[in-house]
C-alpha cells in the first residue's frame, strides 16, 4: 500500500469532519475518547493528590456520612 502526507490546518481538518456521516463521527469520537481519558486521569489524580488527609481519616468521613444518611433514611439499597 502507498502511502501520501498531506498538510491540514485546523480548521480545514475540522471542515473534513464536519462533512462525514453520523457514524463515521462517532468512531472518531469515541477514537478520542479512548485515547485521551487516561490523561485527562492522570491530570485528575495529580490535582486532588494530597498528603493531609489519611486513609483513617477519609475512612472516617465515609462512615460518618453513611450513618447520618441512615439515620435520616436515605441509606442507599
Amino acid at each position: 500500500m502507498k502511502n501520501i502526507s498531506i498538510e491540514l490546518d485546523k480548521s480545514q481538518f475540522i471542515g473534513i469532519i464536519n462533512r462525514l456521516d453520523d457514524n463515521d463521527k462517532m468512531e472518531i469520537f469515541n477514537e478520542l475518547k479512548k485515547s485521551l481519558f487516561l490523561k485527562r486521569f492522570n491530570k485528575l489524580l495529580k490535582s486532588t493528590k494530597t498528603k493531609e488527609l489519611t486513609l483513617d481519616e477519609i475512612t472516617n468521613e465515609v462512615e460518618s456520612v453513611r450513618k447520618q444518611r441512615y439515620e435520616k433514611g436515605e441509606q442507599i439499597l
